[in-house]
Formats: structure tokens, C-alpha cells, sequence
């Protein structure tokens, strides 16, 4: 009997071992659970991106048009599995099919497939193609079908504004492009040409004209303010060429000078800029903690009159103030404004049976080409239209564009990583061996 008990513990051992690994098995299959431990989290969604899958509440059917083997990617059906599973673990009624376009050709051209790896999302009864793969692009199109109805965002043109697709520092056309990503539909406006402003407009973009306005041109944005039209209105200097009626009728001046900010030069930024470190409570700014910058920015002073409700949207230099020498490095007292400042706020009424919003920012170049890309500005300028679209929840929900995983080392640190694996490494390994063995020897 004694000479079977050390089986016998070994046989219930080894069960005890098979029945825990069921039962981890169950538990892993009945709640699932996922650790990313990359640096980059490469291995996971964005909130952004689970925010808006959040947001479909019905089946998301995925077909792609691809081969089994391509000549640069090799298994790109593997890839494109891996990486849909990312969002399959969000929102499991995400169904993935591919198609051959070799041996179903007719297939890849009923639908104007373009190219092997496109992929066709449908939900609700639309569909966006994705030509190029990555959290990005994918997200970004959920979130354009998630947006079940199509809003028109006009630009006032004629004067020399900013352009909300123009490729130059100066305009918007980043900020227009990630837009367009999230559905909105980009317009430009020339009221010299147009009767009024259009009534499927949701809103209107105003930057600073460069010209003088015409007065039959203000008149029509002043009837379109009036009848409750929604404005994202970005003041770049004091002197408004005409839009004089637009400033008295919300209440808006300027203090005389710009904003200086000590704590934007202490980052080593240029002294004319301000930073936005302050965000009263606010749908705009919900769960917004980024730094925004706002280089030659205005302090805006809004005495809200009639019905209108002002809000103060963004606060900055606290510790700063406005000077008329833009080069300013020290607070004059004779001469300068102290801070803090308010460089954005909005405006909200209730007129013809809705809400009126409005936002004015005292800068423009925070979402200008050469700067939108600085901390939040993007994000935050994105906030600010998807309010005055009634669109709040989108707001905080944009993708972003995909992490840098790359790593960049000098040729000491290759040489050290190189000698270190190559060489001490398997000595080490080595040298460990032949001591394991000389002590065997030893002992015997």
C-alpha cells in the first residue's frame, strides 16, 4: 500500500492541477479580461474611440476586400483580424467578412472597391470605405456614421478670413479637415453674393476679415444673429473692419493690448503668447484638462445685454497682463491691465421657440495651421462647434491620431545593446554552465 501512495498523490495532484485549469478556463471565457502593458498602450482603443462605439446601438457589419497574401504585409487578413478585435472587445456585435477581390471581381467593382484592404463599414443603413487602417480613420468613420444627420458649417469668405480648407499657416484647414472626420459638412459664404445666410446652415464660422466689410453684408449677419443663428465668431484684432454693429449688439469689447503671460514664457514660449490653463465648468470643456495656447491673443470684456447669458469659456494669464507693447516682459503699472483674462466665452438666449449659441474666442491663430496642433487647441476648438451644433455628445469622443511606438537610439546605446546580447550574454550563460558542471564533477 505504501508503495502506491506516492502515485497516488501525484494522480490527485495532477487533477487537482487539470480541474483549477478548467476552471480558470470558464472564467476567462465567461469574464474576460485584457491587460495592456505596452508603453504606448498599442494594444488598446482610445476613449475616444470607445466613447463612439458607445454610441451605436446597433450591429456594425466590417467587409474587406482583400486577398489572403499581399506582397508587403503578407497575411493581411491576419493583421486586419487582430487589429478589429480591438474593437470587437467594446462592442461585440461588430461582424468582420472578407472578400477576395481575385475571385470576386464583380463584387470589388459594384461598389467601387479601389484598392486590396479597403474596408466597407455599414451601420443603420450607411456605409463609409476606409482605404488606409488605423484606429484614426476607423474611429473617425464610426463616429461620421454614428452622426445620424448631416450639419452644414459655413465660413464667411470675401475679406480675406481664414479658410476652413485653405493649406496656408494662417488657415484652418487642419481644424476643418477633423471636422469634416466627424461629418460635419464645410462651406464657404460670401455675403456680397448671397441674398442671406443660408437656413440649413447650423452655424457660421467668423474670422477676422482683413478688408472692410460692405454694410449690406453686416446688416445680413446681423438679421442672421437675429433670428437666432448660432455663431463661432474668432477675433484676431481690435480694429473689426466694419463688423462694429455684430461687437455693440453682444456686448463685446477689447482691452487695449495683448495678453502677456509669464507662465507661457517661463516654457520658453515666445512672449506673446497666453496660455488657457483655466476652464470653469462648462459643456465645452467637459472633462477637458488640456493646455491650450493662444499666441497674440485679445482679453475680451462682454457686457451681456437683453436675454443673453454670458459664460466665461477659457481663462488665462493669471499671473499675466495686457500691454500695447506686444513685447512686454515686465507689468507696467502705469500702463498695463493685471490679469487674469478671459479669452473665451460664450453666449446663449432662447429666441424663436430654441437656444441661440454663440462663442467668441480672442484669437484666431490658436486654430490656425501652424498652431492647432499645440496641447488641446484642436480638441478644444472641436468642442466648441460640436456645442453650438447641439452636438454634445460628441464632445471629448474624437479619436486621436495614432501614438509614435517608435524607439530612436544613438549608435553608442545599438553598440552597447548589441555587445551586451551578443557577446557578455552568452558568455555569461557559458561561464554559468561550466560552473554547474565543474561542481557535479566535484561532488561525484
Amino acid at each position: 500500500m505504501r508503495r502506491y501512495l506516492p502515485m497516488f498523490k501525484r494522480t490527485v495532484a495532477l487533477l487537482l492541477v487539470l480541474v483549477a485549469a478548467g476552471a480558470a478556463y470558464q472564467l476567462a471565457a465567461r469574464y474576460p479580461a485584457h491587460w495592456d502593458v505596452t508603453q504606448n498602450a498599442l494594444n488598446s482603443l482610445e476613449q475616444g474611440s470607445v466613447d463612439a462605439l458607445a454610441m451605436l446601438q446597433g450591429p456594425v457589419k466590417i467587409t474587406v476586400y482583400a486577398t489572403e497574401q499581399d506582397a508587403q504585409l503578407g497575411d493581411i487578413r491576419k493583421l486586419i483580424r487582430e487589429f478589429i478585435s480591438l474593437y470587437q472587445r467594446y462592442k461585440t456585435d461588430i461582424s468582420l467578412t472578407f472578400v477576395d477581390p481575385v475571385k470576386e471581381p464583380e463584387a470589388m467593382r459594384s461598389i467601387a472597391i479601389s484598392g486590396n484592404g479597403e474596408m466597407v463599414v455599414e451601420y443603420a443603413g450607411r456605409t463609409e470605405h476606409i482605404t488606409t487602417l488605423n484606429e484614426e480613420t476607423l474611429s473617425s468613420a464610426l463616429l461620421r456614421l454614428a452622426h445620424t444627420k448631416e450639419q452644414l458649417l459655413m465660413y464667411l469668405s470675401g475679406h480675406g478670413e481664414r479658410k476652413l480648407d485653405g493649406k496656408a499657416n494662417h488657415h484652418l484647414g487642419e481644424f476643418g479637415g477633423r471636422l469634416q472626420q466627424l461629418g460635419y459638412r464645410i462651406s464657404s459664404l460670401n455675403l456680397a453674393i448671397t441674398q442671406e445666410v443660408p437656413d440649413n446652415a447650423s452655424m457660421l464660422v467668423l474670422t477676422h476679415p482683413q478688408t472692410e466689410m460692405m454694410a449690406g453684408e453686416v446688416k445680413k449677419l446681423l438679421r442672421y444673429v437675429d433670428k437666432g443663428g448660432n455663431l463661432l465668431w474668432l477675433v484676431d484684432d481690435a480694429t473689426l473692419h466694419g463688423l462694429e454693429p455684430l461687437a455693440e449688439k453682444l456686448g463685446l469689447t477689447f482691452l487695449p493690448g495683448t495678453v502677456i503671460d509669464p507662465a507661457a514664457q517661463e516654457m520658453n514660449a515666445p512672449a506673446n503668447w497666453a496660455l488657457g490653463a483655466g476652464y470653469p465648468p462648462h459643456p465645452v470643456t467637459r472633462d477637458f484638462d488640456l493646455l491650450t495656447v493662444f499666441p497674440q491673443a485679445l482679453a475680451l470684456s462682454i457686457d451681456a445685454k437683453g436675454d443673453w447669458q454670458k459664460h466665461m469659456l477659457v481663462e488665462g494669464a493669471q499671473r499675466g497682463w495686457v500691454s500695447e507693447n506686444a513685447a512686454s516682459k515686465r507689468f507696467d503699472k502705469k500702463r498695463d491691465l493685471p490679469g487674469p483674462f478671459e479669452l473665451a466665452v460664450t453666449l446663449q438666449r432662447n429666441v424663436n421657440d430654441r437656444e441661440q449659441r454663440i462663442v467668441v474666442v480672442g484669437n484666431g491663430n490658436f486654430l490656425a495651421n501652424t498652431y492647432s496642433g499645440n496641447g488641446g487647441n484642436l480638441d478644444l476648438g472641436i468642442n466648441m462647434v460640436n456645442w453650438l451644433a447641439n452636438e454634445e455628445q460628441l464632445i471629448t469622443v474624437q479619436p486621436h491620431a495614432a501614438k509614435d511606438g517608435a524607439i530612436t537610439l544613438s549608435k553608442r546605446q545599438l553598440t552597447v545593446i548589441s555587445v551586451s546580447f551578443l557577446i557578455l550574454l552568452p558568455l555569461a550563460l557559458v561561464a554559468a554552465g561550466f560552473r554547474s558542471w565543474w561542481r557535479r564533477r566535484r561532488n561525484a
